[in-house]
């Protein structure tokens, strides 16, 4: 299979590095000295059961692939970088398969938009981080993801079946579901507390703090009619062996990784803003998501450290 990685991060560069060990022809779209560091000395994967160093053709911009127009692109980017990706990519492949393997619920209806051949959405639930150029690390072994696939906004077909045969051959445990956007709104749920946990220090006021976060989202999402999977389906399903790397645990999610990587942008807008959006619209009020969406891209837009705040004062 030929595989486009679009956004070599953490998600994406460990996909990416274990289908290329799984023999897939794969390459991968990354920025800056994340991608110097992997053309120089190659994509350091580590995880509880070692580390391997994975040697993959690397480019900063789509333009610089050689397509055929038909490529499997598995966009990997934070949601934030997902319009501008799909622009520059449908310029030189538009009639690329899009698996968008990312948090939010709106990337596939933006690849959707820009009329590519075939969308999938792919709900990943996976203990990876991305800190150093070069270097990824996965917190569970053997397996290194749970991921859910199927075709958008519903259904699924051949190509779906194909990615998940592959998917599963290169250490992921995959299912496909006819209904896969279902988990990916019960993900945005679990996602509206990212925000604490890249603002806020870890105490019973951060975890308050998210949880009353969290049932605004059902809230909201109730009172637009938008079904979610239910925990006693999602929680026996999305069990992972997440073990210590080197003796230390995994230190934040996507949102920490953000602030702490001092990148500028978080995906604040797109998680909690879409909790706010849609409150907007059914008139629920979401106080606690609107103030966590204000402050996490403030503080990402001043490049201000991680967990800095203190959650007794934001309640």
């Amino acid at each position: 299979m030929r595989v486009i990685v679009l956004g070599a991060g953490a998600i994406g560069g460990t996909i990416g590095a274990r289908l290329a060990e799984a023999g897939h022809d794969v390459t991968l779209v990354a920025r800056g000295a994340h991608a110097a560091a992997m053309r120089e000395r190659g994509l350091r994967v580590v995880s509880p059961d070692g580390e391997q160093t994975v040697h993959l053709p690397v480019v900063e911009h789509p333009r610089e692939l050689a397509l055929a127009g038909d490529e499997l692109v598995i966009l990997t980017t934070k949601s934030q970088d997902t319009p501008a990706a799909l622009d520059a990519l449908r310029t030189v492949a538009p009639g690329a398969t899009i698996a968008c393997a990312q948090n939010g619920v709106a990337n596939e209806r933006e690849a959707a938009r820009r009329a590519f051949a075939h969308v999938v959405a792919i709900h990943v639930w996976m203990a990876a981080q991305h800190l150093e150029p070069g270097v990824v690390e996965v917190g569970s072994a053997p397996c290194s993801g749970i991921l859910e696939l199927g075709s958008y906004p519903s259904g699924s077909d051949d190509r779906v079946a194909a990615l998940a045969a592959a998917l599963t051959a290169a250490t992921f445990d995959t299912a496909i579901r006819t209904d896969v956007m279902r988990w990916k709104y019960r993900k945005l749920i679990t996602n509206l507390g990212n925000a604490v946990d890249a603002l806020c220090v870890r105490d019973d006021a951060a975890r308050e703090l998210a949880r009353r976060a969290r049932d605004e989202g059902r809230a909201v999402l109730q009172a637009a009619r938008i079904d979610t999977v239910p925990e006693n389906e999602a929680r026996p399903r999305l069990h992972l062996d997440e073990r210590p790397i080197a003796g230390r645990p995994r230190t934040g999610g996507s949102s920490w990784q953000s602030l702490a990587r001092r990148t500028g942008t978080i995906e604040a807008d797109q998680l909690n803003g879409e909790i706010v959006l849609l409150g907007q619209q059914h008139h629920i009020p979401t106080p606690i998501n609107a103030r966590l969406q204000q402050l996490a891209s403030a503080h990402a837009g001043a490049r201000r450290p991680p967990r800095s705040l203190d959650a007794r004062e934001l309640l």
